[in-house]
């Protein structure tokens, strides 16, 4: 391969992995709690480095990105993250009870690996929750949760995960998990409507 072609296949592979690059640097300046100019820099230096030394296989986007739903995501995540900062600091406070925590399975219904690393990320990154081991062949993660007492606070931990699962799909999910997705939705409120028609007799 001449110098040429090689330097035409890496800008290649940057624009291919753009979006993946942005991911990344977004997670930096998270991580670092700084959204200046120097975090972005060195968000995306490390990025790049990351992406050029640990090389992997190219990450196959879904190649489908819903505007409305990917701000609606990120305006439902901050929103998260800072209720989920404040029921931390208050069971933190709370000298009268100790917080309850517990590792939950959560199976997934539309994950493939990177829908798998979206819900991963903004589960762990949202206060009170964190992915310790996930089941790529199964689509199961398994998260230490705290602020649990009961199996319904289970189930509520389990739901939330699952709300994610579901948001992420709507901005960022394949076509064929997009449509499975709706799919569920419309049995869903045709199930209820069943239901509530039935009662109503």
């Amino acid at each position: 391969m001449t110098p040429t072609e090689t330097g035409r296949h890496f800008w290649r592979d940057i624009r291919v992995q753009l979006p993946f690059l942005a991911w990344l640097v977004v997670l930096w300046m998270l991580l670092w709690s700084q959204f200046t100019v120097l975090a972005f820099v060195s968000g995306l230096v490390v990025a790049v480095f990351v992406t050029r030394v640990f090389r992997l296989p190219t990450v196959e986007l879904s190649g489908r990105i819903n505007i409305w739903y990917a701000a609606l995501l990120v305006v439902q995540f901050l929103f998260a993250v800072l209720r989920g900062a404040l029921a931390v600091t208050v069971q933190v406070f709370d000298f009268r009870h100790q917080p309850g925590a517990a590792i939950i399975a959560v199976p997934l219904k539309y994950a493939d690996d990177l829908m798998m690393t979206h819900v991963s990320v903004v589960s762990s990154l949202v206060p009170g929750s964190l992915v310790v081991e996930a089941d790529r062949d199964r689509q199961v993660l398994y998260l230490h949760v705290i602020g649990v007492r009961s199996i319904a606070d289970v189930e509520k931990q389990r739901e939330g995960v699952l709300r994610w699962e579901r948001r992420v799909v709507r901005a960022l999910g394949a076509p064929a998990q997009y449509r499975a997705l709706k799919a569920d939705e419309r049995a869903q409120r045709s199930g209820s409507a069943g239901a509530t028609k039935g009662g109503a007799r």
